[in-house]
């Protein structure tokens, strides 16, 4: 049966079908985001306090003020509330072992083989940063003392501002790093007064975050990288998208790169230009 009324229910701005197929649209459309039916719940849940702070009395006057708004900020407001950004520290931990190990000495043995020492890293979807701040702790044990020898970045970027701003930040609630060995939070991390922990200078100096939409034809890049991480970023997109998606990110690899995706998350192989490696990582030959 069609909800074709507003209605409260448990304090909650209700939501109508043709609401939700608003609300869905314009998500679709401006950031490949696709909301099923299954997700109007979350879209209620999400969007409720967003639209009572407005002085809005439903979903239909909410949708109306981000066509209205040229300033986009309530576009960029939906998509802060829409996304989901659970994280944490080491999250897949097999995937930076693999990293660690395997994939950083062949990459860099065929730079030093060029004469190149120039190595960049994307954290594509980087939520509050700590799936990047995890990428220059294992960059950092990798390369050592020697790491001030080579030219090593890592770009972060993810579509929420209020997610980058505490990536940026880098502070975080102990929980959120009880995955790293102590030894590591004792070499990058400061522990403060109210028993957070703030990430040192020495991760910081070679992360650049950036606000950027997955959706646009072409990224801002100057240059490729060797080695991406778009972890549970495309279990958002169906499948038309997805395969775009995953054209775009292609253009920005250099051959011998890696790609790590979620694990569950798989691309398709007869298709796809990415040689299938093991379950979750795929590699441009």
């Amino acid at each position: 049966m069609l909800m074709t009324e507003n209605i409260y229910m448990n304090g909650l701005i209700g939501i109508t079908d043709k609401e939700f197929k608003l609300i869905s649209d314009i998500v679709y459309k401006k950031f490949g985001i696709n909301l099923t039916e299954k997700k109007k719940s979350l879209v209620v849940g999400r969007l409720n306090k967003l639209i009572k702070s407005l002085g809005l009395k439903s979903f239909n006057d909410y949708y109306n003020k981000i066509l209205d708004d040229t300033s986009n900020i309530s576009l960029l407001s939906l998509i802060d509330a829409i996304s989901t950004n659970h994280t944490f520290f080491y999250r897949e931990n097999d995937h930076f072992q693999y990293l660690l190990n395997r994939a950083l000495p062949g990459i860099t043995k065929e730079l030093i083989e060029k004469g190149d020492r120039d190595l960049r890293v994307w954290c594509a979807g980087c939520a509050t940063g700590e799936e990047a701040y995890t990428l220059a702790i294992i960059l950092n044990e990798f390369f050592g003392y020697q790491i001030n020898q080579w030219d090593v970045g890592i770009l972060a970027t993810d579509i929420s501002v209020t997610s980058l701003e505490k990536a940026q930040k880098g502070i975080y609630s102990e929980d959120k790093i009880s995955n790293l060995p102590i030894s590591y939070k004792n070499k990058y991390f400061k522990k403060n007064e109210d028993k957070t922990y703030e990430v040192k200078s020495i991760l910081k100096d070679i992360i650049l975050f950036k606000r950027l939409n997955f959706m646009n034809d072409n990224f801002p890049f100057k240059g490729k990288f060797h080695i991406i991480f778009c972890r549970n970023v495309m279990i958002y997109f169906d499948k038309d998208t997805k395969d775009k998606f995953v054209n775009r990110l292609y253009r920005y690899m250099y051959n011998g790169a890696y790609i790590f995706i979620g694990h569950s998350e798989s691309l398709d192989r007869k298709n796809c230009l990415l040689e299938y490696i093991q379950p979750a990582i795929y590699k441009r030959c």
